[in-house]
């Protein structure tokens, strides 16, 4: 007699083994799932001819099998579904970034998204990426979940997994040995490769950026430069007033004052400036060069750093300076915390705000009243204002710029720049770097009518490049050894010996971290207020290293010590 519950003979036929599904489903990521892989291999000059389908087959078993292995341990009842439409979702979503934007998954593009605000999230969403998230995930979810699997008993279960995960294993070394010679040589030629396997290049990004609070002590933040001091000023000397602007994603090639065919900077050009080329950041993304742009580590230490570390704003709030950060970004990155802050968000402007995004000029508006609500013992010392720019933030160039600033025309209209002529894209971006330059240019003519009060002095500095569909490539966050021209980065910036070089003078203040010049002062000697413009310098391969920041005493001196730095004016008894 037949129990009303025991499964009938064609439900037990129709039902799919675990381990064929978890197959299927790692051939259909090896394969459809990894296109943007497959565009690059078939792109590379070394992968021609028999030899190169060979490698190509065994690159793709590799990948399955892998693949497969990671499937056989997340194989038990009632988790392989949910496992492999996390796999689907996250590979769809991974595939289309990668094919539209020509961008890689690393650790430092998972903190760009988990430290991206909504309205910059809400600038990546269109038409073509909900096809890709329907097609590429949602339909392979669709079709996992109408598939019914067959229930193993627990015995049955752990013999099929480990056999599964052993039998993959076997085969990744078996392909390995069989395409080992070209295999090393292309993965070492060609380390984008490595970025590109999805989506387990995601998991493994995922798991180094959730390992690095274990890998440093975040809890504590030991300080630098408590002992930073002011000389006592001179009678006739005016208290200083640095406006630092902090750009986003400005090349340093698309500025008119640097060479440009097009002139993108007509008012700095109109001004008495100096542009410092051959400058780079500390990495390819905003959540990286911002904080290290503000340390007194170098690229290496900071990215190695076993502790976190008070910033140099923190050091000129220690000096005793009146520091003041103006925010038109999604946030200064920790870097700011611990001084006034004010945040355009909050603000309202019938013509500089709209859709809950400001233009850059706001940060200019009520900036004499939020100076003045600044302590005064502090302002009697000297002002340091940093306004953290929108700048040339993509993909949606277009929305950064007022109507009266889109002089090159056409321009992209879309944040699926892969749809617009590389034209277009760089007309869009190249409006927002002339905006750019109004924005400074109003900057600097604010500083002059300070003169009579202060010593104004203006840097511009961008935190890093950005691509523009070179190679197919756009945007920016790529990992920092394969990042291409327009995106790579610095490590060191001397801009005294560059101030001595171009004037024969000494400028009369400065401060520095160890490897990174962060302001500087040029006072009762160039007259008008000096922008001295620092932009991220697209240069391919290795970082061409400045000279380390150094100033005589009668200049001003940096006390190069181990646990920070230490702030001087121009004294000969120090």
């Amino acid at each position: 007699m037949t129990s009303k519950h025991a499964p009938t003979s064609e439900t037990h036929v129709s039902a799919w083994h675990p381990v064929w599904v978890a197959l299927f489903g790692s051939l259909w990521l090896a394969s459809v799932g990894n296109y943007a892989l497959w565009q690059q291999v078939h792109q590379l000059p070394e992968v021609t001819g028999l030899r190169g389908l060979a490698f190509a087959l065994g690159f793709g078993v590799i990948i399955t099998s892998a693949l497969t292995a990671v499937l056989s341990f997340l194989n038990w009842r009632g988790w392989l579904k949910p496992v492999l439409t996390v796999f689907f979702l996250s590979a769809a979503s991974g595939a289309y970034f990668m094919v539209s934007y020509g961008i890689v998954i690393d650790s430092t593009m998972i903190t760009n998204v988990v430290q991206t605000d909504t309205k910059e999230a809400l600038d990546l969403l269109n038409w073509r990426m909900l096809i890709s998230l329907l097609v590429l995930g949602i339909l392979p979810c669709w079709v996992l979940w109408k598939t019914p699997l067959r229930v193993l008993r627990l015995r049955q279960q752990i013999l099929s997994n480990t056999l599964t995960a052993v039998i993959s294993v076997v085969v990744i070394v078996a392909s390995l040995l069989a395409i080992f010679q070209d295999f090393s040589s292309i993965m070492r030629n060609h380390t984008q490769l490595r970025y590109l396997v999805n989506p387990l290049n995601s998991y493994y990004a995922i798991g180094m950026v959730a390992a690095k609070p274990f890998q440093r002590n975040n809890k504590i933040l030991l300080p630098i430069g408590r002992d930073a001091q002011m000389a006592a000023p001179n009678a006739k000397e005016k208290p200083p007033l640095l406006l630092l602007v902090l750009g986003e994603t400005a090349r340093m090639g698309n500025f008119g004052v640097n060479g440009y065919e097009r002139q993108t900077t007509p008012a700095l050009a109109k001004e008495n400036i100096i542009s410092l080329k051959g400058v780079m950041s500390c990495g390819t993304s905003t959540a990286t060069s911002v904080p290290c742009m503000f340390s007194h580590l170098g690229k290496e230490e900071f990215e190695a750093r076993k502790n976190n570390y008070e910033s140099l704003i923190d050091v000129l709030h220690h000096a005793g300076l009146a520091v003041l950060w103006i925010d038109n970004q999604s946030g200064c990155k920790g870097v700011c915390e611990r001084v006034p802050q004010a945040l355009t968000k909050e603000l309202k402007h019938p013509t500089l705000c709209k859709d809950g995004e400001c233009f850059d000029e706001i940060m200019l508006q009520q900036l004499d009243e939020r100076i003045q609500a600044l302590p005064a013992e502090r302002r009697a010392k000297g002002v340091v204002v940093v306004m953290h720019q929108m700048g040339s933030h993509g993909p949606a160039y277009y929305k950064r710029v007022p109507d009266t600033f889109k002089k090159f025309q056409p321009e992209c209209k879309s944040n699926a720049l892969q749809e617009c002529s590389r034209e277009q894209v760089v007309n869009s971006f190249d409006n927002t770097i002339l905006y750019t330059d109004h924005f400074l240019g109003q900057a600097i003519q604010w500083l002059k009518k300070s003169e009579s009060t202060s010593a104004p002095a203006m840097l511009y500095v961008s935190d890093h490049g950005e691509s523009l569909g070179e190679a197919g490539l756009f945007l920016h966050g790529v990992p920092y050894p394969v990042a291409p021209k327009g995106m790579m980065s610095s490590r060191r910036v001397g801009l005294f010996p560059a101030l001595r070089k171009l004037y024969g003078v000494a400028a009369s203040w400065l401060w520095a971290a160890r490897r990174m010049a962060s302001a500087i002062w040029a006072r009762g000697v160039l007259g008008d207020p000096t922008a001295v413009i620092l932009v991220a310098e697209p240069v391919a391969g290795r970082v061409r290293p400045l000279p380390h920041v150094r100033a005589g005493p009668a200049a001003g001196q940096v006390a190069d010590r181990p646990h920070g730095l230490k702030l001087l004016r121009a004294d000969p008894g120090h």
